[in-house]
């Protein structure tokens, strides 16, 4: 049938091919954002099939870095603190958690791959002008908060091994961070070939720490297996550890990092291409989690062992640096400097990755150009991250991070609520919507940690106030300040669960049907008066 049916309009962004069942006629009708390799759909530039292993790796590289922040400063203080007082009887928490992680992740990647814009660039199309500008604050407030414990663990890496002092190795870590940023220039592969060195050196690192200390294998599966959480404080712990595994940084930076390889056009390529990378993400998560249980294990096993009463009361407090002063004296010096470079490449690798997510929340918020962010958002991030940290110290490293994870947890909400609503919306997916499974379990999970985060944030709060030395004048300021900004949370989280997502989809309902089809091509041609029948 004429120009109409067999070429289409072209605007330079390629198109998708299909074949009515009915009459074997083929329709062409437009893909946005689509380059003409990606229409090959696993084929090479010579028309030869490619392999399923090579098109895997193609694809593998965002999951690693993702994967990093499971595995940062404040992860690593929470497991060897959960390790000491409650040996293995937590494992089962990672576990689950790592899955509940793998869910979200993988809606985060198919979001970046059906869309071909990521969460932050959505968000400031859809969200009204104070909504969106105030979710851009909370993001960039989330990506200092997680890199606060990033520059923390590097600062004391380098007190550690080289004996810098603690405000030098601040610098160091920011001068490092920027000139691994400028491997962007080179490639996204290159970063991430980095950040997934340096994930290997901690891997490492605390395999050999736990290959030296030979915890049970048997107490080690039944933990990781069967649900027994024993000693005081387990819940409270428990929590910790659930709570640290989601961060909301990570979820802009997932579905932006797969934006950077090529999409195909078909539906079939694309659903390849989510495979692909669910698959690379839950290899990723699955080392992070081995190396997770690895530190749980030596802090456990370590602390499980007959201590001096000065080795004792270090276990029932253990940081980031007095785990080093129990491993020289239990293992010797070569223990401690493993760890210090496992935690010179968990603060490394952590800056490099909250950083890189900076540049995408910014560029996506703002718009500005990407030679642009490149300059100005590493400010925005390390420059805080650096004068916190500096001020802080090593005497406060433990209350710092902590307050950090309390920070994370307050605006994970703001990021993956709206991430699922995009995700469960028929306007925005059409046909590639999400499994209705998937999506109610990431619902009731994601309920569960912002009830958690609530509670014991409300309940702490209360209980600090109650028992605090502060005049009772103070105490009736704080409230006042505190409770009402709880109540405006409160609503703002409503909002955006019960607000409809309005906004539509790039790109084209193809092949969900031969009949879609035709009726797309008609209307655009009537639209633009071309004067085809079908």
């Amino acid at each position: 049938m004429e120009e109409g049916r067999r070429g289409g309009r072209e605007h330079g962004t390629g198109r998708v091919a299909a074949v009515c069942s009915g009459g074997g006629e083929e329709i062409e009708i437009e893909a946005a954002g689509a380059s003409p390799s990606g229409q090959r759909g696993g084929l090479d530039d010579n028309g030869v099939q490619v392999p399923g292993w090579k098109r895997f790796l193609a694809h593998v590289g965002p999951g690693f870095v993702i994967s990093i922040a499971y595995l940062d400063p404040s992860n690593l203080q929470t497991d060897l603190l959960a390790g000491s007082s409650h040996r293995y009887s937590l494992l089962w928490v990672l576990l689950f958690g790592f899955i509940f992680v793998l869910i979200v992740q993988s809606l985060a990647a198919n979001l970046g791959i059906i869309t071909g814009r990521h969460l932050a660039e959505l968000c400031m199309g859809e969200y009204p002008k104070y909504v969106k500008y105030s979710l851009w604050l909370l993001a960039e407030l989330g990506v200092i908060a997680a890199t606060i414990p990033g520059v923390l663990g590097t600062a004391l890496a380098y007190n550690m091994l080289l004996h810098i002092p603690f405000w030098a190795g601040v610098l160091v870590c920011g001068a490092s961070t920027i000139l691994i940023l400028g491997l962007q220039s080179c490639g996204a592969r290159k970063l991430e070939f980095i950040v997934s060195v340096l994930m290997l050196v901690m891997a490492t690192c605390f395999f050999i720490e736990l290959s030296k200390v030979n915890p049970p294998v048997g107490g080690v599966i039944e933990g990781l297996f069967i649900p027994r959480p024993k000693g005081e404080y387990s819940t409270s712990d428990m929590v910790a550890m659930f709570g640290s595994l989601i961060v909301p940084h990570n979820l802009f930076l997932h579905s932006s990092l797969v934006l950077t390889r090529i999409m195909p056009d078909t539906p079939k390529g694309r659903k390849d291409t989510s495979t692909f990378f669910l698959l690379e993400n839950a290899l990723a998560l699955f080392i992070a989690l081995l190396i997770n249980v690895a530190i749980v294990s030596v802090s456990g096993t370590v602390c499980a062992k007959n201590l001096s009463s000065a080795d004792t009361s270090t276990c029932s407090s253990l940081t980031l640096n007095s785990t080093s002063v129990l491993l020289k004296n239990i293992l010797g010096k070569s223990s401690s400097t493993v760890y210090g470079l496992a935690l010179l490449a968990s603060g490394q690798s952590c800056t490099v990755a909250t950083s890189y997510a900076g540049q995408y929340i910014m560029q996506g918020f703002s718009g500005m150009r990407k030679c642009i962010i490149y300059l100005v958002a590493p400010c925005f991030t390390l420059l805080p991250s650096l004068i916190i940290c500096s001020i802080g110290g090593t005497l406060h490293v433990h209350g710092v991070i902590n307050i950090a994870a309390i920070i994370l947890s307050v605006v994970l909400p703001f990021a993956l609520i709206p991430l699922i609503k995009f995700n469960s919306s028929c306007t925005n997916i059409g046909p590639y919507k999400n499994s209705t499974s998937i999506i109610r379990i990431a619902w009731i999970l994601s309920l569960v940690i912002i009830g958690i985060n609530i509670y014991f944030f409300c309940t702490s709060f209360v209980n600090w106030l109650v028992h605090s030395d502060l005049p009772r004048a103070v105490n009736a300021v704080i409230s006042t300040l505190v409770f009402p900004f709880m109540a405006a949370y409160i609503a703002g989280l409503i909002y955006l669960a019960f607000r409809k997502v309005n906004i539509s989809t790039p790109f084209p309902t193809s092949s969900v049907s031969c009949e879609i089809e035709v009726q797309h091509m008609q209307i655009q041609e009537k639209n633009e008066e071309l004067g085809v029948h079908l």
